[in-house]
């Protein structure tokens, strides 16, 4: 998917299913705290890149629709590894 520019947009096309995944290496908190919510509401899943539960003092953050986010995890560390 094209980077669209903004954290909760991304975010929110993740929770309305228009997206899989949204993996962001530097974030501030304040652009997905709300998107966030939503996501979680929507029965998917907010971490770091190391499968942590995401919260507002974490940079990277990996937004998914939950069914594929271990997959994701592991291919973060693995390309942070290369």
């Amino acid at each position: 998917m094209k980077k669209l520019g903004s954290g909760a947009i991304e975010g929110a096309y993740v929770a309305c299913g228009r997206a899989d995944a949204f993996i962001s290496p530097q974030i501030a908190s304040w652009d997905i705290a709300a998107t966030a919510l939503i996501l979680k509401e929507a029965g998917g899943k907010i971490t770091d890149f190391e499968g942590n539960d995401w919260t507002p003092k974490q940079s990277n953050v990996i937004l998914s629709n939950g069914k594929i986010h271990n997959n994701i995890i592991e291919l973060v560390g693995k390309a942070l590894k290369s």
